[in-house]
């Protein structure tokens, strides 16, 4: 395993982390009692099989039903000095609500502290307010934090570009959980900017949000040759030095074996990538067309601003991935969580354009009199049942 300083938490960090969203038994507390046995048995295997393999850091929250109460019947048997501990729980209006919760995470993981304490969806802007002002869930943490019961504080996003730089400028958080990847790397800015504070930087599933690349379309796997989808964007991820380490959200030992590639290849990053990016580069615009490829995202209003809260940003970002890529089912996934994810994955679809009222708000686009058939265009190609976050199922 290779590891990396997590920023001024000096903590030494695996260039993989393993993410506790995927082996549980239930998005829903339950009874320990209905844990089946069998799912315990593989989830203290995939965390057996995690720490063979030097990857120590183990990230779960509140918020994924029994991951927590699962954990806690395998970590305490660990030497505590060898694990590195994520938990998240969400901000609320009385912080003696996150104090509470936090203190019920501590007891389901059976733990005296935790390393890492994330206030888990920073998202929107009430949220942030509700979180740093005087009084707030962040003054809690840190009350958390001189009792010994959490190290360091930071906090998870998937809230806007610069709703996650006004969080970081507040220099209170000594690290962050975003989403970065090959095919979504609008959160850059914050990534330098989470470097200038010398903040830990974490990725949040590159590997499901990042792509769906566990199931790649045949054509990702044919362009990103001779890696797969997956060690590719892996490797593209940690060949930016800004970036600490990559939520691998295993849900058997196995789930490991492949992202396991990646590490001999980290040194001839350079070597390897750019003929990769090229080709994806080339195919894309080969499919897209030059000008859009280099323009589509001009001038597009934020989700908010548009009549009935249609996401065009996402929506042509999904279509671009499908035509581009292939990318259909990942297409599905996130376009029909559209209406359903709440701050997680705001806006809404393209049921119904009103082309008169979206060429209002188009008027900076250099495509605006073409962007409402494709809003269309992707629906009938990417609609169809709603889907819910996993939370909710």
């Amino acid at each position: 395993m290779k590891y990396r300083r997590f920023g001024r938490t000096e903590l030494q960090m695996p260039v993989f982390s393993c993410g506790g969203m995927r082996y549980q038994h239930s998005w829903k507390d339950v009874s320990p009692g209905e844990i089946p046995q069998e799912n315990q048995r593989n989830l203290e295997a995939v965390i057996r099989r995690s720490l063979d393999l030097g990857i120590n850091h183990i990230e779960t929250a509140r918020g994924y039903g029994t991951s927590e109460v699962q954990l806690g019947r395998i970590l305490p048997q660990v030497p505590r000095d060898e694990l590195i501990v994520q938990t998240k729980v969400v901000p609320t209006a009385n912080p003696g609500e996150f104090r509470e919760t936090f203190h019920q995470s501590l007891a389901n993981l059976k733990l005296d502290y935790v390393d890492l304490l994330g206030i888990h969806g920073l998202n929107t802007p009430q949220l942030l307010e509700e979180t740093l002002r005087p009084g707030g869930c962040l003054e809690e943490a840190q009350r958390l934090q001189e009792e010994g019961k959490v190290r360091y504080i930071g906090f998870s996003t998937h809230g806007a570009t610069e709703l996650i730089e006004r969080a970081i400028a507040s220099d209170q958080f000594d690290y962050v959980n975003l989403h970065w990847y090959y095919i979504n790397q609008a959160n850059w800015s914050a990534i330098e900017a989470a470097r200038h504070h010398d903040m830990g930087i974490f990725i949040i599933s590159p590997s499901n949000k990042g792509g769906l690349l566990y199931q790649p379309s045949p054509r990702l796997v044919e362009l990103c040759q001779p890696l797969s989808p997956l060690v590719f964007n892996n490797l593209f991820c940690l060949s930016h030095p800004q970036v600490h380490t990559l939520s691998l959200g295993a849900a058997r030992p196995a789930d490991f074996d492949e992202h396991l590639k990646t590490l001999p290849l980290l040194e001839r990053a350079d070597e390897i990538l750019p003929p990769i990016l090229e080709r994806l580069e080339t195919a894309a615009i080969a499919r897209l067309g030059e000008d859009w490829y280099s323009s589509w995202f001009k001038g597009l209003p934020e989700y908010h601003q548009t009549p009935g809260e249609v996401n065009i940003p996402v929506i042509l970002w999904l279509r671009n991935l499908a035509i581009a890529y292939d990318m259909i089912d990942y297409g599905k996934m996130r376009y029909n969580l559209l209406g359903n994810g709440g701050h997680w994955f705001p806006g809404k679809p393209a049921k119904e354009v009103n082309q008169r009222s979206l060429l209002q708000v188009l008027r900076d686009s250099p495509h605006a009199q073409i962007i409402p058939d494709l809003l269309q265009e992707t629906h009938q190609l990417l609609g169809g049942r709603d889907v819910q976050r996993l939370s909710q199922q």
